[in-house]
């Protein structure tokens, strides 16, 4: 019981250090002293000091005898750590962080649907299959929670199904972009159906092996995705607007966007 209490003061510790780091108000180059840290949060020092582990563990501080600890510029930090890009968007700098995210996701997320449709396993093809149809049932109820869970599980699966290591240990940030869109108040209060629409183009484009048509309905997902988190109003405009058919012969939405391709559904 002693150990889970320590654990929850350096976990708030390290999570209000980290907020007041990427928000600027503790700056690089500030020096932070353990004492003075022991009375600001009213913890032991031994709390303050598996705190300042932790955020040295993410490059945001470092810590030198006579020197003390220091906060350390943003070159330093692992910006891809879930937890650092929850903070960021948290503070003042979150439409740079959105754009960087968006950014990274046009780069990558495409690449890995061209790829999972040259790679992925039966299993993975029926993982992403599944995940698109909670997507459909949790989008028409409006949760919002269940359909980030199942979004999440889409995601990574494809990742991994591109047989990529490397893009494959990036789906946290994917997951910490996903959340930070949901808990942020970014997403509408029932999911766009053109974006489930263009899951299920992806789903069904990797598993028949249509490498082209699984990047290009994964660009349409990054792509609204971006457009909503920095300007919702005109991602609702956006998502209304005709699109071109897809691999599944559908057309984008014109008012209403159609359901998920049958094959995807069962319907």
């Amino acid at each position: 019981m002693v150990r889970d209490s320590q654990a929850g003061l350096h976990g708030s510790v390290v999570d209000r250090l980290g907020v007041q780091i990427t928000s600027g108000a503790a700056p690089a180059g500030e020096v932070l002293r353990i004492e003075q840290l022991e009375a600001r949060f009213g913890v032991s020092r031994s709390v303050v000091r598996e705190a300042i582990r932790v955020l040295e563990s993410m490059g945001m501080v470092t810590s030198r005898r006579r020197v003390g600890i220091t906060v350390a510029p943003r070159h330093c930090w692992n910006l891809f750590d879930p937890q650092i890009i929850a903070w960021r968007l948290d503070g003042p700098g979150r439409d740079e962080q959105l754009r960087e995210l968006g950014e990274l996701r046009r780069g990558l997320e495409p690449v890995a649907a061209h790829l999972a449709a040259l790679r992925a396993t039966p299993a993975q093809c029926g993982t992403l299959t599944g995940a698109v149809m909670q997507m459909a049932v949790h989008g028409k109820s409006g949760d919002l929670e269940a359909y980030l869970e199942a979004d999440v599980l889409f995601h990574r699966t494809l990742l991994e199904a591109s047989g990529n290591e490397m893009m494959g240990a990036l789906s946290g940030v994917v997951a910490a972009v996903l959340a930070g869109r949901t808990h942020h108040h970014l997403m509408p209060a029932r999911p766009e159906p053109a974006a489930i629409r263009w899951h299920a183009e992806v789903a069904q484009a990797v598993q028949a092996g249509d490498a082209a048509a699984a990047e290009r309905a994964m660009r349409d997902i990054v792509d609204e995705a971006t457009r909503a988190m920095l300007d919702p109003a005109d991602a609702s405009d956006a998502s209304g607007a005709s699109r071109a058919p897809g691999p599944s012969g559908a057309s984008g939405p014109s008012g209403a966007a159609p359901p998920p391709p049958p094959s995807i559904l069962g319907s």
